[in-house]
């Protein structure tokens, strides 16, 4: 298919609007000297301007990337490299992160929004979190990273609840068998509610939605975007937006 007047004013607008709006008017004269230099360069490709794709912001000297969804990711994907859990759990974390979390161990991925994809380890379903499509203590290995703190808030089409994010930690924990364990990441800093994005927690608060379940480790990204690991709770507890990564068991039954 061509490009369209519709194709070419989109690529034009979001060369302004993201990743932050009008940032892009600055660098507008260094990429006509760059498609003119082009242009006269000689043996390249013909560049009509109806095909132009500015990409205004990607010069940078570092790779830019978000620290929580960076670092939440790889921190499961290790844990679950040194457990190999024959078969994982994942509840709406990050899609592009739970395919990649496939090629260790058989996955199984339960969002409130489908998955419509297909790839070998992956088993896609929906699900509501607040009544999960799984028996009681039937899941030895489950992930919920950076999901909780929506839940509840309408931003996904859920129903609007004060309780949501209490009655998503209360299903984890059902679900969860005796010896399972349950990597967890949340928003923890200054407690808040950021409607309807997403809410903040007291790391203590985390660990009070889990009754039955028992702390084993706990790391987080920093306001800075560090990663901090194996530490106390306590030393998130002033943070602005952190991201907590829990690692909560189950107690085995006697």
């Amino acid at each position: 298919m061509g490009t369209t007047p519709a194709r070419f004013l989109k690529r034009w607008l979001l060369a302004f609007l993201l990743p932050r709006p009008l940032v892009g008017v600055f660098y507008v004269p260094r990429y006509f000297r760059h498609w003119w230099r082009y242009r006269r360069s000689g043996g390249g490709e013909i560049v009509r301007f109806r095909d132009t794709y500015p990409c205004l912001t990607d010069w940078t000297a570092h790779t830019p990337f978000d620290a929580h969804y960076f670092y939440q990711a790889a921190w499961l994907a290790r844990k679950l490299r040194a457990n190999t859990p024959a078969r994982h759990i994942d509840v709406a974390s990050s899609a592009i992160a739970i395919g990649m979390i496939s090629a260790i161990t058989d996955t199984v991925f339960i969002d409130y929004r489908p998955l419509h994809a297909r790839l070998s380890g992956l088993q896609a379903v929906g699900g509501d979190m607040t009544r999960l499509p799984l028996r009681h203590d039937s899941v030895e290995s489950l992930s919920c990273l950076h999901v909780i703190e929506h839940i509840g808030l309408g931003r996904y089409g859920d129903p609007i609840d004060a309780q949501g994010a209490r009655k998503a930690a209360r299903e984890l924990e059902r679900v969860l068998q005796p010896g399972g364990r349950l990597y967890l990441s949340v928003p923890v800093g200054r407690e808040r509610v950021y409607f309807n994005a997403h809410r903040v927690f007291a790391p203590a608060t985390v660990i009070g939605l889990f009754l039955s379940l028992t702390l084993k480790e706990f790391s987080f990204v920093d306001d800075r975007g560090i990663l901090q690991e194996n530490l106390g709770t306590d030393a998130a507890a002033e943070c602005e937006y952190a991201c907590g990564m829990f690692v909560l068991e189950k107690a085995a039954r006697k």
